[in-house]
């Protein structure tokens, strides 16, 4: 018992300035992405770095966006959570209009000059998030004794997921979906209409993919992708040979064969087969590990700021948490065959500007959630006009 007390001793964060687990677990995992992107993309263009310098330029932006949110109060967010979210939901609705579409789907608004695509439906994460966080800490008392009215924020959820819906984005309703469900779980909203609603949510998934055959035919290849491997079950069956490959110890970084133009997307959705291949399951293992460690990370802030009556900056915290929860247990599973194949990027690991960009200003949210917790006295009672409000002790 005193062997676990010392290690408890030795590995909490409690008398640091900032929770240096979660620096540890997203520095690792941004490393790891700009080293496997550089490697999994040398080929694909003339200028065999082209993705590495971008990736690091994105990096860069990622980490001053991650700033940007440390200096911001969190109270200015919450004051505007509502604008925030219609501003995400005006993007989402702008995208169906003038967006690129790109294998049969308007996700991404191009930019003047030089600068890359703007994915907007990552930066609406960041509008609900603040917009769900805002609600559930001023209403949490209906949360809890009113079990009907958490059908108020899923009404809310319902505009950016039909929105989703018609890009189509159906691997980003699913994330958005799982966000507002656990926020809402963690919120101690009802979990018998949670499970309903959920139960719900699924038979609705089912029926869009009976709907349309595109996603049909993904749905039967990721149950057999080698019936039709050279057509809806190619990417699945080139991940499933850069797995087997890759062993116990990979055959080394930089000697994938799959992404020479096999596995298509390998430097994004796929980046993790990359990993497997190269670095074998040892790799994959510490890609899980690592997710872990800042997820984890991520629900204990939450927590501490829940214990601290700093409520918004719990719910912020959850969400963030559940948002990289889901998106990179679908990457990885996608890659894996255990879903079908989605176009979900890994979170700090793939490609991609928009993801860097989002999960950077994630990451300074929750960096800011944590000082205030540290540095801020317990909030005490203050009056409310609504009854329903909470009151915190």
């Amino acid at each position: 018992m005193s062997r676990m007390i010392r290690l408890r001793n030795a590995l909490t964060t409690r008398n640091l300035p900032t929770d240096i687990w979660l620096i540890v677990a997203a520095l690792a995992l941004a490393g790891l992405g700009w080293v496997m992107v550089s490697s999994a993309s040398i080929g694909l263009l003339e200028d065999s770095y082209h993705y590495s310098r971008q990736h690091g330029v994105f990096l860069l932006l990622a980490i001053c966006a991650c700033f940007f949110m440390l200096c911001v109060p969190l109270e200015a967010w919450r004051q505007n959570a509502a604008l925030i979210l219609l501003v995400s939901i005006f993007m989402l609705l702008l995208v169906l209009i003038i967006g690129q579409e790109v294998n049969g789907s308007k996700r991404w608004i191009a930019l003047p000059g030089p600068l890359p695509s703007l994915q907007v439906s990552e930066f609406g994460k960041i509008g609900l998030i603040f917009y769900m966080a805002a609600f559930m800490s001023r209403f949490t008392y209906d949360l809890r004794d009113r079990a009907f009215s958490m059908w108020r924020p899923l009404a809310v959820l319902a505009v950016p997921a039909g929105l989703l819906f018609l890009a189509p984005d159906f691997g980003g309703m699913v994330v958005y979906t799982v966000c507002v469900i656990g926020m809402l779980m963690m919120s101690g909203a009802s979990l018998t209409l949670l499970f309903g609603s959920g139960g719900a949510l699924a038979a609705g998934a089912v029926m869009l993919v009976v709907m349309e055959p595109y996603r049909l035919a993904r749905w039967t290849s990721f149950l057999d992708p080698w019936a039709d491997q050279f057509a809806t079950g190619y990417q699945l069956t080139q991940s499933l040979i850069a797995f087997g490959r890759g062993h116990v110890t990979g055959t080394g970084l930089g000697n994938s064969v799959q992404k020479l133009h096999y596995l298509p997307e390998a430097h994004t959705d796929f980046i993790f087969a990359v990993i497997a291949e190269e670095l074998g399951m040892v790799g994959a293992i510490v890609v899980v590990l690592l997710f872990t460690l800042f997820i984890v990370r991520a629900m204990l802030i939450g927590r501490r700021a829940e214990l601290a009556g700093h409520l918004f900056g719990a719910y912020v915290s959850y969400g963030i948490g559940f948002v990289i929860a889901a998106q990179a247990y679908i990457n990885m599973a996608m890659s894996a065959g255990l879903l079908p194949t989605k176009g979900l990027t890994l979170p700090l690991i793939s490609y991609g500007g928009s993801s860097l960009l989002v999960t950077g200003l994630m990451i300074g949210l929750l960096l800011r959630v944590d000082a205030e917790t540290r540095h801020k006295p317990r909030r005490l009672p203050t009056p409310s006009k609504s009854r329903f409000e909470p009151r915190l002790s």
